[in-house]
């Protein structure tokens, strides 16, 4: 319950976050002509984050923050295609990640009343995908992703100072700006024109 706890210059804390992760899908201008894959769309799935946090007081209402964490993470491509009978079969292909993420923000808080305030954050982030499979060869069954992604992030929750700690529920949004889908020249890639990463992420932020 400090009431300077804010105007130190820089603190430290640690996160854990619940995240769902997604695509935002750019079918190839042909798809609606194939007659192989007749419908494509993206699953996300349930993952989790495990960060720290190093916060550089700007001013009482502006701090910068550069908060890497590491995230697991999965997507789910799920293809309606046809088979050589002509019937039709559901094939789902995994696309797991583990992500080291760099993001850099700055956090817009309110004026503090009493033992809360609230804030929004906004930034940029960088990823590594450490399980990337881009570079594997002969494996036709894959859907590859490049190994590096950046996006821009924006985020609301609010800070809640408590006896030994300040403790804050934070909910962000990441969208990616490049295609990840790496060239390839199967089925389950061609059918495939761009895909860019979306993340939602909820965390439990202790400084």
């Amino acid at each position: 319950n400090l009431e300077k706890y804010d105007k130190q210059w820089i603190h430290f804390g640690f996160l854990l976050g619940y995240n769902t992760t997604d695509f935002r899908i750019t079918k190839a201008d042909d798809f609606y002509r194939s007659d192989s894959v007749l419908t494509l769309e993206a699953d996300g799935k349930a993952g989790f984050n495990l960060g720290i946090i190093a916060n550089l007081h700007l001013t009482n209402n502006l701090d910068l923050r550069f908060v890497p964490d590491l995230a697991f993470s999965q997507r789910d491509l799920i293809y309606k295609m046809t088979t050589k009978i002509g019937a039709t079969d559901v094939v789902i292909k995994k696309v797991e990640s583990t992500f080291l993420e760099f993001p850099l923000e700055l956090k817009f808080k309110s004026n503090r009343v009493n033992n809360y305030r609230f804030y929004v954050t906004g930034g940029f982030k960088y990823m590594i995908d450490l399980v990337s499979q881009a570079k594997v060869e002969n494996q036709e069954e894959l859907v590859k992703l490049d190994d590096r992604d950046f996006g821009y992030i924006i985020g609301v929750g609010m800070d809640l100072y408590l006896p030994l700690f300040k403790f804050a529920p934070e909910i962000k949004m990441f969208q990616g700006i490049p295609n990840v889908l790496a060239t390839d020249p199967a089925v389950y890639t061609t059918s495939i024109s761009a895909l860019r990463s979306r993340i939602f992420t909820f965390s439990l932020t202790f400084e």
